[in-house]
């Protein structure tokens, strides 16, 4: 007879609300209040003083503390409707009666649009969004270059699962063997952020010997390598265990992007101004050679001989749209590919930073290779080993860097111009996705997390 009950009433009333997270609320939702938005008293300023209360900030203080983070919670989370932004007196009250909103609220309103970025904040709290990876696995990693935070998506939903915040213009992002840990390359601040997978917070800032760019890590986990794009140039070699600045190697013209060879044995760095690609030895972590081309060095990849040693590194150049080919053994260049002007489609020639072509990947089976189309908003797939075009594939404005799970089903793809990361289908070589994330979107990669 229960079973019959349960049975006639509606899916809805089945399924328990969310739970609302603290650490979400705690790291996302606080900042709202504290935020001043013109013509507009911050929500701090009055709710000390009204209901819901929040706590007064102590002497000195930017934000609150552990305890009183957990008042504001317990306060404001009697305020909304778990699951249901739109029955929510938090939402609704300083929303726009014209967007859905309350038809008054005393503190003025402060959102026109259900689409405003605080309001869908507010929405993914209610909608029970939490602060940290609830599970492990493969993830793709998602930097926003004009902005200060990291989105993390799960190649099985495709949907962003989670944000990591406070690196200012994050540049290189890899995961850490082993999976605890995420190195971001810090511009603003100068330095290796290093950040706890379990909280997906910042643990600790590693000062580098000056601003930088890409990075990569050991196959061991042992090294973090960074390319250091001031000065002379140089590549900073980080000890994981002591978490300091071990080693700076000086080579020739500051560096873009740094690559850990797929063997481990060569760190492969590669310098837009010099047009020089310089390789260290792993193992000594010293300069082994240098080869410089006629043009800046932009992305690089690397296919691979029967016994696993670098066959040829994959690169692409300033002003050329396309890819070169140089072999690893012979330290020479050997071949050029272009990518084919689609006919009758606008070419886009503002804003390429002298890179038409910027952003390389290849599927784990090592039959395609993908190379972006800033000209054409597009990513190009062509065969491997033959380099023979196959299709040029529509992504939206500016595609920049791409990266491709083990998993091989997908490639994904950082739109830079459109603040998305799109998804293509590696098979049927078309978009399944389209994925909202920061502020100028640009490198990307993936890895397995761990929180366990």
């Amino acid at each position: 007879m229960l079973f019959l009950t349960l049975l006639a009433l509606p899916l809805q009333a089945q399924q328990a609300p969310p739970a609302l997270d603290f650490a979400f609320f705690q790291q996302y939702v606080q900042p709202i209040f504290l935020r001043q938005r013109a013509g507009h008293a911050r929500c701090v300023s009055c709710h000390t003083h009204r209901i819901p209360p929040l706590q007064p900030l102590s002497a000195g203080a930017v934000t609150w503390n552990e305890e009183q983070s957990r008042k504001n919670f317990n306060a404001w989370k009697a305020f909304v409707k778990p699951g249901e932004p739109g029955k929510s007196r938090m939402l609704m009250h300083p929303l726009a009666a014209s967007a859905g909103g309350d038809h008054f609220h005393a503190g003025g309103k402060h959102w026109n649009s259900q689409n405003d970025p605080e309001w869908q904040t507010l929405a993914a709290w209610v909608k029970g969004r939490t602060a940290k990876l609830t599970q492990s696995g493969v993830r793709v990693l998602q930097s926003n270059s004009a902005g200060d935070n990291i989105h993390i998506i799960d190649p099985a939903t495709l949907q962003v699962t989670g944000v990591m915040e406070g690196t200012e213009v994050p540049h290189g992002l890899v995961v850490a063997p082993g999976g605890r840990r995420i190195y971001v390359t810090n511009e603003a601040l100068v330095t290796l952020d290093v950040v706890d997978v379990a909280t997906l917070q910042v643990s600790k800032r590693i000062p580098l010997s000056g601003r930088p760019n890409n990075l990569d890590v050991s196959p061991d986990g042992k090294y973090v390598y960074v390319g250091i794009r001031q000065g002379a140039g140089a590549v900073d070699v980080i000890d994981t265990a002591s978490l300091r600045n071990a080693k700076t190697v000086p080579v020739k013209g500051e560096v873009h992007n740094v690559y850990v060879t797929p063997d481990g044995k060569h760190v492969v760095a590669g310098s837009i101004a010099a047009s020089t690609i310089s390789v260290l030895d792993a193992a000594t972590n010293t300069l082994a050679w240098t080869l410089t081309l006629s043009a800046g060095i932009r992305p690089m990849a690397f296919t691979q001989n029967a016994d696993g040693s670098t066959k040829d590194i994959i690169v692409q150049l300033s002003d050329f749209h396309g890819i070169a080919l140089v072999d690893f053994q012979s330290r020479k260049e050997y071949r050029r590919v272009t990518i084919p002007d689609p006919p009758g489609i606008h070419k886009e020639t503002e804003g390429l930073q002298g890179s038409p072509s910027h952003g390389l990947a290849i599927t784990p089976d090592g039959k395609m290779l993908w190379a972006t189309s800033k000209y054409y908003g597009a990513v190009a797939a062509f065969r491997l080993p033959s380099l023979e075009f196959v299709k040029l594939v529509p992504v939206g404005s500016h595609p920049d860097w791409l990266t491709i799970p083990p998993d091989g089903k997908h490639l994904y793809v950082a739109v830079a111009g459109d603040d998305t990361t799109v998804v293509v289908d590696n098979k049927t070589l078309e978009v399944v996705k389209t994925i909202p994330v920061g502020s100028v979107p640009k490198r990307i990669t993936n890895g397995f997390l761990r929180v366990d």
